[in-house]
């Protein structure tokens, strides 16, 4: 007999909270000196701005440890442009936090392989759905237009390599952004500020990095 729905929500609950008596064993108690350095603040050198889908975690594939990253996650891995209109501008607060305020010296946009966010931007299926049934995606991802144009006309919409050019062409996407604001653009004249453009392939595990001048990604060795 299937789990009800509340048995099943108990479970989850239950899973998570096994992992929390996990790390109050192993990740909290043995290294409590670094965890009371922590509490009087953080310093990390790299932002990394990455996808929410749950198979991605930023922590998990660099292997860091509490305090060494600053991560932002959204659907896509996206980064809007510079904006002074009203509004709630959550990448844009992160990104002014980390830039001016930590002083990180590396930005790096991991896109990733299977993203939904990045195959819903492909196929436009979201297109013209309301806010609550699709809509909210639709317009996040809409800042994917312009760069699915090309990939479209010569991959066409579906299957993996039409895909994975939509998945890279993201993270291209989110570089050029940065650059539209302005403090971004100064400290990467100034040289105290790097970007870097990174793909993370699901299938294999394999991470690869974009070279700058060629725009290619190429597996790390």
């Amino acid at each position: 007999m299937p789990p009800s729905e509340t048995e099943s929500s108990n479970n989850a609950l239950g899973n998570l909270l096994d992992g929390y008596r996990r790390f109050r064993d192993t990740g909290w108690t043995p290294h409590r000196e670094r965890w009371a350095r922590l509490r009087e603040g953080q310093q990390p050198e790299v932002m990394i701005i990455a996808c929410s889908d749950s198979r991605v975690d930023p922590t998990q594939i660099f292997d860091v440890d509490p305090g060494e990253i600053f991560v932002v996650r959204n659907v896509a891995a996206l980064v809007p442009p510079f904006e002074t209109t009203p509004g709630h501008h959550g990448v844009s607060a992160a990104l002014e936090f980390a830039v001016q305020v930590l002083q990180v010296k590396e930005i790096v946009v991991m896109g990733h392989g299977m993203c939904g966010g990045c195959k819903a931007a492909l196929t436009q299926e979201l297109h013209g759905t309301e806010p609550g049934e699709g809509g909210f995606i639709a317009d996040w991802i809409a800042l994917l237009d312009e760069a699915r144009e090309p990939v479209a006309a010569k991959f066409g919409t579906k299957g993996r390599p039409a895909e994975r050019q939509m998945e890279q062409a993201a993270v291209k996407v989110s570089l050029d952004n940065l650059m539209t604001f302005p403090c971004i653009r100064r400290k990467v004249r100034d040289g105290d500020l790097r970007l870097r453009g990174a793909f993370f392939a699901i299938a294999d595990g394999v991470l690869h990095l974009m070279d700058d001048k060629t725009g290619t990604f190429d597996p790390v060795t």
